[in-house]
């Protein structure tokens, strides 16, 4: 196999001309931004965590 591999196919661009999309695939796309958000929302409070545990170890010390 020669080059780089085949790039992921983006479901969803933000700002994007939604005039061709179906009502269904509008709700699709819904639902994967909202597992996207809830993703980041997830990762973010890990990272919030973290950083409150590493803060809260060197005030003590």
């Amino acid at each position: 196999m020669f080059g780089a591999p085949p790039r992921k196919k983006i479901v969803h661009e933000i700002g994007e001309n939604l005039d061709m999309l179906s009502a269904g695939e509008l709700r699709e796309r819904v639902e994967l931004l909202q597992a996207e958000i809830a993703r980041l929302e997830t990762a973010a409070a890990a990272k919030d965590a973290s950083k409150n545990a590493a803060d809260a170890f060197f005030k003590k010390s």
